[in-house]
Formats: C-alpha cells, sequence, structure tokens
C-alpha cells in the first residue's frame, strides 16, 4: 500500500464512533491524513479523536446520515474546516435479525434510511467537492449486499441497495476522474449484530457469532486503506465471502441451501 497516498487528504468517515469506522479513521491518521469523524454521538466522538490523529488535523462532527441537513452540515464543516474533500467513506449502517414474517415495517424503514438513504445523503452533498478534487466515494456494504441472507431482509436489501446506486455512480462519472469503491467486508468483530434489530425494532443486545473468530475492525481497515489507494472499484474479502458471491452468480440454487443452512447454526437461530 502507498502509505504517502493518504498524506493531507481530507477524508471523511461515517460511522466513526466504533468498529470499521473508528479502525479507519485511526489508521487514516497515523497516514497523515486529516479525518472528519462523523456520528450521532458527538461527546463521544470527541473523546475518541485524541486517538485518531494531533489537535487542527481531527473534525468530530454529530451526523444521524438519515437526516438530509445533518449530512449537508457535515459536508459544509469539513470544507469550512479543511477546505476540500478526497475521500468519503460511507460506513455508518445498521443490522437486523428477525425473519420477515415476524417483522414490524418499521424495522426495513429504519434500515434502508441509515444504510441507504444515508450513503445518498451524505454522497450527494460531498459529491461536488468530490469531482472537484477528483476524489474518491465508498459504500462499505456486505457480502449480504451480493447474496441474501435470511433473516436480515432489511440489511441485505440495503445493501444490495447501496451497491446498485455506487455502481451507477460510477458510470456517470466515468469521465470525471471520480472513484467509486464498493468495499464487502465478510463477517467482522464490531458491535453492530449487538445493536442489530429484532422483529419489534428493539436492539438484540447479543451476537449469535463468536466475535473472537471474526477479522478485527483493525484489518478490515487496512484492506479498505489498501483498495482505495489503487483506486479500485470493487473489494470482496475473506475466502467465505468470495466464495459466496462466486458461488451465488453459477450456482444460486445450491448457494440458497447453504446459507439456509448456515443460519440455521447459528446460536438462537430464527429458524428454530
Amino acid at each position: 500500500m502507498k502509505e504517502t497516498y493518504f498524506k493531507d487528504k481530507v477524508i471523511i468517515v461515517t460511522g466513526a464512533s466504533s468498529g470499521i469506522g473508528l479502525a479507519s479513521c485511526r489508521l487514516f491518521g497515523r497516514l497523515g491524513a486529516k479525518v472528519v469523524m462523523a456520528a450521532r454521538s458527538y461527546d463521544k466522538l470527541c473523546s475518541l479523536a485524541p486517538s485518531v490523529g494531533p489537535s487542527g488535523s481531527v473534525l468530530p462532527v454529530r451526523c444521524d446520515v438519515s437526516s438530509e441537513e445533518d449530512c449537508k452540515q457535515l459536508v459544509e464543516a469539513a470544507v469550512k474546516t479543511f477546505g476540500r474533500i478526497d475521500i468519503l467513506v460511507n460506513n455508518a449502517g445498521l443490522s437486523m435479525r428477525a425473519m420477515f414474517k415476524d417483522l414490524d415495517l418499521s424495522v426495513i424503514h429504519r434500515l434502508m434510511d441509515v444504510n441507504f438513504w444515508g450513503t445518498v445523503n451524505c454522497t450527494k452533498f460531498a459529491l461536488p467537492w468530490l469531482l472537484k478534487s477528483k476524489g474518491q466515494v465508498v459504500g462499505v456494504i456486505s457480502i449480504a449486499g451480493y447474496s441474501a441472507l435470511p433473516a436480515r431482509t432489511g440489511y441485505s436489501s440495503s445493501k444490495y441497495a447501496i451497491r446498485g446506486f455506487l455502481d451507477t455512480l460510477r458510470i456517470e462519472h466515468m469521465k470525471d476522474g471520480l472513484g467509486v469503491l464498493v468495499f464487502a467486508p465478510g463477517y467482522t468483530s464490531s458491535n453492530v449484530r449487538n445493536a442489530a434489530l429484532t422483529a419489534d425494532g428493539s436492539a438484540q443486545g447479543e451476537t449469535p457469532l463468536d466475535e473472537d473468530k471474526l477479522m478485527s475492525a483493525e484489518k478490515c481497515a487496512e484492506y479498505l486503506a489498501r483498495g482505495l489507494a489503487r483506486r479500485k472499484s470493487e473489494v470482496i474479502l475473506t475466502g467465505l465471502g468470495k466464495a459466496t458471491v462466486w458461488a451465488h452468480r453459477l450456482f444460486p440454487r445450491l448457494t440458497d441451501k447453504l446459507t439456509y443452512k448456515y443460519i440455521a447454526r447459528e446460536t438462537d437461530s430464527p429458524f428454530k
């Protein structure tokens, strides 16, 4: 990876208070970038900012990405402070775990508002600045954005939608120098499963997976930085993730059956 690639670049990261977002902020900071940390908890961002970089190179901004106005103000704050935007990392997201037949529709609306519309909102306001800098926009999706996960209807739908949006954006700006990266981690250790919504919209509270056996957020951030430095259009992580995407394209019915069996083995699987 070209470590000098990020020197003095202005990078906005949403969902920056934990997981992949926080790990990415810290890595970008170490590589010399100016980092704009966005999340709903401003106090938490302020407490974390010193771990990202020195004063003057890190800007915490309170932002609920489901709010157009918040996203507009996020971009305005970044430009007012640093004068430009080079990279936008759309990382903020929610997950869920429940069968659709049991699901309150408000849960899917919430996931689409945060995951899909959050990406659209931030990208819309940052785009003029990204075009000016010939910069890059990233959407952190999931293998579930290529091959659907049962009991995650809202999650998979939102990730498929983000991929479609970014793939279209890439084609529209093919001649403008804009880089568009669809970044698809596999299972990564984070609190996303603890915060995942259940059928009634309440937080799950516990993860059904052994988080210690999953890819770390720090390793995931390294792959993200490498993909950006190489100006890739797509990064799919983990052997299982790549195999799943490949199998879904070639053997969709078999992949459905294998996915069902995989989810059925989860702790407290919704299938049981």
